[in-house]
Parts: structure tokens; sequence; C-alpha cells
């Protein structure tokens, strides 16, 4: 299970609880994120080459049975799949929350916030000096339903240092609009090796009322993976994992019990 920006494992707590005792269930902090150690950048670049490379060393050296299913979200998505289109033997199955494994879809452009956060010298000092984008995005996230306080904590409070803050906006900056960009050939190959799962059984939940991973990126996912089980949530914001919970978690565990890991 795969993290994306600005969150960290704790957005799947649940699902290992509800998980555990039939799957093992892995779900790693991104270098900087949650619980993890944040080197410095003198020693560690925070880009999306270093996270699948990240993932490729933890999954070689943990004991596994079998192949995989990945879970993935938000930045999750394009570290998940570029992993897997190196190792596309490893994966049985794809579970997609809001997410891109691709570039951003053709005719389209990054949503105007999120390029504000990328490129302006304002919105990095935001970022670093009140942990902006991650409190934003625990109140923006959620749409069903606002989010409870002790939940918006678990995901603001780890962010509690200009190094971690630092991290967060990382990602951001590493958001890919040019073949000049250094995260381009990563997301390229990404989506070159999306090819390699067109049998592979993908379920797909998306909350529908994401303005950052809108519908313009379930329409991409559907249109690469025509055999996907698609389940929309229409009052669902990105966290769908939050919002929508109590209605992915029996879609997931029939997802599980019916297609076959081999």
């Amino acid at each position: 299970m795969l993290h994306g920006n600005p969150t960290w494992s704790f957005l799947y707590r649940r699902f290992v609880k509800s998980l555990r005792e039939s799957y093992r269930v892995i779900v790693p902090d991104h270098a900087g994120c949650g619980l993890s150690d944040t080197p410095s950048e003198d020693v560690y670049k925070y880009t999306l080459s270093s996270r699948v490379a990240d993932l490729e060393a933890l999954l070689s050296r943990v004991e596994l049975e079998g192949p995989l299913t990945l879970v993935l979200h938000d930045w999750g998505g394009l570290i998940g799949m570029a992993y897997a289109a190196r190792h596309p033997e490893r994966i049985s199955r794809l579970v997609v929350f809001n997410t891109a494994g691709f570039l951003v879809p053709r005719g389209k452009q990054l949503q105007w916030t999120l390029r504000i956060a990328r490129d302006s010298r304002l919105a990095a000092w935001l970022i670093m000096k009140f942990n902006a984008f991650t409190r934003l995005a625990v109140r923006l996230g959620c749409r069903a339903r606002p989010m409870p306080e002790g939940v918006r904590r678990g995901y603001t409070s780890i962010n509690d240092s200009p190094e971690r803050r630092r991290v967060t906006l990382r990602f951001v900056q590493d958001i890919p609009l040019s073949e000049w960009d250094p995260a381009y050939a990563a997301v390229l190959e990404a989506q070159n090796g999306l090819a390699h799962f067109a049998e592979t059984p993908v379920l797909i939940c998306w909350g529908e009322r994401d303005f950052i991973f809108n519908r313009d990126f379930l329409a991409e996912w559907m249109r690469r993976f025509p055999q996907a089980e698609v389940h929309r949530f229409p009052k669902a914001g990105h966290y769908v994992t939050e919002d929508a919970f109590d209605e992915i978690i029996p879609v997931l565990k029939r997802f599980l019990g019916r297609t076959i890991s081999n």
C-alpha cells in the first residue's frame, strides 16, 4: 500500500486492521514522510526516481511469498506503477484510489492551485513556514463530511519541522510538466509499463469530488484498463479512503477474494 503527498502510512490505518488477518499488508512511509527518517538533501534526492529505488530496495529485502497486489493513492500511483513497469512479473492485482500512473492526460493542464504550489515562491514559503499544503489538504480533501479533528492532527502533526515540510514541497516541485523535468522519464516509464497489465485484475475506487485527480484522470485509467472494476463515490473527495472507507472495504475484500493472486 503506497501513500502519496502530503500523507503517510496513516492513510491506510483502517485498511491494515481490516485486512491483516487474511493478507500480509506492507505499508511503507516514503523517506521524509510519517515516521521515516528524513535524510539530508546532500545524501538523498527527493525525486520520483529515488522513491522508486527505495521501493525496489524494500521489496528485494522483505521475504515475500507469491506476487504483489499494489494499492495506490496520489504519488503512490506513480511510484507503484514505475516499480511495476520494471517488475511486471511480480504484480498480480492493482487497486487504484485517486491517483495517476501516467502523464497529465492529453489536452489537459495541471490544476491551477497545484501549479501555484509547484512554482510560486510565496507558496513555498507558506508550505515551509505554516505547513500550508498539509493543512489545506486535510480541509479540502474530504468532501462527503469534514475530516474529524483527531484524524486531521494525525496527518498534520507529523509535518512538525521544516525538514518534513521541505519533503512535502519537494513532492510538489517534482511534478513533471515537460520532458526537461527530472521526474518526466520515470513517469513515462510508468506510463509505458501500463501495457503489461492489460489482463491484470484492477479495482478502481474513485472520489468524484477531487479537484486535483478529477474525472479526466479516472477516464484515463478506464481507457487504459477497460477490464477494471470501477466504483465511483460521488460525494467523496481526494481522501476517498477517509470519505468512503465504510463503502470501500467490503468492495475491496470481495475483489481480493474472487481474484486469484498467482
